[in-house]
């Protein structure tokens, strides 16, 4: 197999995976929610994608407007369940079993509407440019450039804006945020908004370098994402962009030697010799 070949996809899957990882990390670091429906939501920003492109937009447009649909569910999520559940100091064992339960709702919802059948975009085929012998792909290749202008835009929110300070603060310790004068809500609020473009970007990207879309693709996709997140050090999203990077390129060289039916279990594989290595992760944690 070109090993070159193998790289150019594992960075564009790992791509996508970290930019998917930033948004659960920021859950995890800020709200401290362990989100099981992250894949599902993922899933969900490429169908509202796929719909709005199947009405006759364009693929930019419809992956904008589908952005809009997946933040204001997971909007209308922080209101229904975990605004109450923080009301009632619910324990985190509650809050991951509300999420996996969210999930399945997602799932089946997606199967109710857009039935069990593979779905594609409405978007020509492109012809793949050759180097030597690598195939550079244009949507692969899109997803890593458009990937590395979302990271940069990120980077300043975080490091240079007023809320991204906020965020950090919250991220540090919420309590003491709160007496200090930062409006928390205001935070949370922010953070759901940032992971909600994350996964729906994330989860379009996806649709679009594999060429089809799958009711339970983001469930197959949550583990790679644990795995970035757990690597790159929780809360941390820059370890997060790294860690999604060092698994989608891992996935992708494993399978010169396992083959691809296998290629998700080395996710698995990482993130258990992480934990029992180096449980921080690679990068501090946030």
């Amino acid at each position: 197999m070109n090993i070159f070949q193998l790289l150019f996809n594992g960075l564009a899957v790992g791509s996508i995976i970290a930019l998917s990882a930033i948004g659960l990390t920021l859950t995890l670091g800020i709200l401290r929610i362990s989100n099981f429906a992250h894949g599902d939501l993922m899933t969900l920003g490429a169908y509202l994608s796929f719909f709005f492109n199947s009405l006759g937009l364009d693929l930019s447009l419809a992956i904008l407007v589908g952005t809009v649909g997946t933040v204001l569910m997971i909007l209308s999520t922080e209101f229904l369940i975990w605004q109450p559940m923080r009301k009632r100091r619910a324990s985190s064992t509650t809050l991951t079993v509300l999420s996996i339960g969210l999930a399945l709702f997602i799932r089946n919802g997606i199967l109710l509407i857009w039935g069990g059948n593979n779905q594609r975009y409405n978007i020509p085929l492109m012809q793949a440019s050759s180097l030597g012998s690598l195939k550079i792909e244009p949507n692969r290749l899109l997803v890593i450039f458009l990937t590395l202008i979302i990271v940069v835009f990120l980077h300043f929110v975080l490091q240079k804006t007023k809320i991204g300070k906020a965020m950090r603060a919250v991220a540090d310790n919420i309590d003491l945020a709160g007496v200090s004068g930062i409006d928390v809500k205001s935070v949370i609020l922010c953070t759901w908004l940032l992971t909600g473009i994350m996964i729906a970007l994330s989860g379009s990207f996806y649709g679009l370098i594999v060429g089809g879309l799958r009711p339970d693709m983001g469930w197959f996709l949550i583990m790679p994402i644990f795995a970035a997140v757990t690597l790159g050090g929780i809360g941390n999203p820059y370890g997060a962009v790294a860690g999604g990077i060092i698994i989608g390129v891992a996935q992708e060289i494993s399978i010169i030697w396992l083959g691809s039916n296998y290629k998700l279990a080395v996710a698995l594989v990482i993130m258990i010799l992480l934990l029992l290595l180096r449980p921080q992760g690679l990068f501090k944690s946030a």
